[in-house]
C-alpha cells in the first residue's frame, strides 16, 4: 500500500498507547482500514494539529478529502470529556444542519475508537465573532439530544465542579483561587438544550458559505451561557488565537447573539466561568502544560475585573 507522507509537522496530542509524534497512523490501524475499504492506495496524510486530545490527520488522493480521527483512551481532563459515542450521536443527528461535518463511517481498533467524517475547507476561525455568535444561536435551538449527559448547570453546578478540579491541583496559587469564588447564586437554566462544550477557535471551521463546528466530543443537553463563556474565554483565545479578544469583539459577538435573556444569564454568570477557567489552566498547568500560564493570569485579571465591577 503506498501510503505516502504529505507533510513532517510535528504533532501536538499527548499518547498514552500510541507514539507522540505520529506523523501518519500507525501501520496496523492503516492495514485494519485499507482491509475495509476506508483507506485507498494513494491516499497521502497530513496531521491536523488544532486538537489537543485526541490524533487526527486529513487524508485523501486530490479528489476528496476526509479525516480520520483516533480517539485516546482517556477520561481524565475535568472539564472536557473525551466521548466519541458524544461525537458520533451529535454528528449522525446534525448531518443536515450544515452545523458539523458529514460522518462517513466509524468503527473500533485495539488502538482505539476511531471515525472518519468529510473534511471542511475552510480556515480556523480567527476574526468575526458575529459569525460565532450566530453559530452558536442556531446550535442552541437544537433540543435537548437523547444519550447526552446534563451539563453544569447554574452557579452551585459551576461551584462543585470547579472545586474538584483545584482538589486536584498542587500549586500554591490553589488556594488563592479558591478564595476569590465567587459569592451570589444563580439558579440552573431551565430550557436546556443541545450545546458543543468545546467552541474554541480551533474548533471552529470558517467554511465557505457559515461556519462549522468540529470535535463533538464532549457535548453535553445544558446551559447555552456555557458555550458563549468558553468561546469568550481569554485563556482559550490566548491558547488558540495568540490573544484574547478585544472589548469590540466581545462586544459584538454578544450583540449579534439573538437571545437577550442568555446573554443577560452570561453576564451574571460571567465571574463563575472566569473563576472555573483559572482553576482549569492550574491543572494543566500542574500536568506541565507551560503554554497555559498566559491563560491562567489572563482569567485571573478578568475575574478580579468583574469581581471589581459587581
Amino acid at each position: 500500500m503506498d501510503l505516502c507522507l504529505q507533510t513532517t509537522r510535528p504533532v501536538s496530542h499527548r499518547s498514552l498507547a500510541l507514539k507522540p509524534n505520529l506523523t501518519t497512523p500507525p501501520e496496523q490501524l492503516l492495514r485494519h482500514l485499507s482491509n475495509a475499504g476506508h483507506v485507498a492506495t494513494g491516499d497521502r496524510f497530513e496531521v491536523l494539529h488544532g486538537g489537543r486530545t485526541n490524533l487526527v490527520w486529513q487524508f485523501g488522493n486530490g479528489c476528496e478529502t476526509k479525516v480520520l480521527k483516533l480517539y485516546r483512551d482517556t477520561n481524565s481532563n475535568p472539564l472536557f470529556e473525551n466521548n466519541p459515542h458524544s461525537e458520533i450521536n451529535c454528528l449522525n443527528t446534525l448531518d443536515a444542519t450544515g452545523l458539523a461535518p458529514r460522518l462517513l463511517t466509524q468503527g473500533n481498533h485495539s488502538l482505539g475508537r476511531w471515525i472518519i467524517y468529510e473534511h471542511v475547507n475552510g480556515r480556523d476561525w480567527a476574526s468575526d465573532s458575529a459569525a460565532v455568535a450566530r453559530l452558536l444561536a442556531r446550535l442552541h435551538a437544537q433540543p435537548p439530544l437523547a444519550g447526552l449527559t446534563s451539563g453544569v448547570n447554574g452557579s452551585v453546578g459551576i461551584r462543585r465542579q470547579t472545586l474538584g478540579i483545584l482538589a486536584r491541583c498542587h500549586a500554591n496559587s490553589r488556594d488563592r483561587i479558591k478564595a476569590k469564588m465567587p459569592n451570589w447564586f444563580v439558579s440552573p437554566f431551565d430550557r436546556p438544550c443541545l450545546i458543543h462544550g468545546d467552541p474554541v477557535p480551533g474548533n471552529i471551521v470558517m467554511a465557505e458559505q457559515d461556519p462549522v463546528l468540529i470535535d463533538w466530543q464532549c457535548p453535553t443537553n445544558g446551559d447555552p451561557t456555557e458555550d458563549l463563556a468558553l468561546f469568550l474565554s481569554p485563556a482559550m483565545q490566548k491558547l488558540y488565537r495568540g490573544a484574547p479578544l478585544t472589548l469590540d469583539e466581545e462586544r459584538q459577538f454578544l450583540t449579534a447573539y439573538p437571545d437577550t435573556t442568555i446573554v443577560q444569564r452570561y453576564q451574571t454568570l460571567k465571574a463563575w466561568y472566569h473563576w472555573r477557567m483559572s482553576a482549569y489552566c492550574l491543572w494543566q498547568l500542574d500536568q506541565g502544560n507551560d503554554d497555559y500560564l498566559d491563560g491562567f493570569d489572563l482569567e485571573c485579571e478578568y475575574l478580579n475585573a468583574v469581581i471589581g465591577q459587581s
